[in-house]
C-alpha cells in the first residue's frame, strides 16, 4: 500500500521562501507521475505541478517562474521549492503520486504565507 508523507509546511512572510518534501513508500511503480497540489479555504483542490518519473514537469500558471519541483527517484521523494511566495498561495499542499491503478494522497501540509 502506497504511503506519502509531507514535511517543510509552515509560516513565510510574502517573498520568502519554502521548500517542501514528500517520502514515499510502499508499492510504489517505476513508472510513475508525483506531484503538488493545493486547497485553500473555501475553494477547490488545484494543481500546483508534476513530474514525471522521467522527469517532465508541468506547473500552473500562477506558480510558474516561482516555483520548481524535482524528485529522487532513488528515494521516492517529490520537492517543491517555492520562492517569491504571495499571500494568495496560502492553502494545504498535498504531495500525490499517480501510476497504472493508482491515485494516492498524502495527509497535506499547510502553508502559510502572510506577515
Amino acid at each position: 500500500q502506497v504511503q506519502l508523507v509531507e514535511s517543510g509546511g509552515g509560516l513565510v512572510p510574502p517573498g520568502g521562501s519554502l521548500r517542501l518534501s514528500c517520502a514515499g513508500s510502499g508499492g510504489i511503480a517505476s513508472f510513475n507521475v508525483m506531484g503538488w497540489y493545493r486547497q485553500a479555504p473555501g475553494k477547490q483542490r488545484e494543481l500546483v505541478a508534476t513530474i514525471t518519473s522521467g522527469g517532465i514537469t508541468t506547473f500552473a500558471k500562477a506558480v510558474k517562474d516561482r516555483f520548481t519541483i524535482s524528485r529522487d527517484n532513488a528515494k521516492n521523494a517529490v520537492y517543491l521549492q517555492m520562492n517569491s511566495l504571495k499571500p494568495e498561495d496560502t492553502a494545504v499542499y498535498y504531495c500525490t503520486l499517480q501510476q497504472l491503478g493508482l491515485n494516492a494522497w498524502g495527509q497535506g501540509t499547510q502553508v502559510t504565507v502572510s506577515s
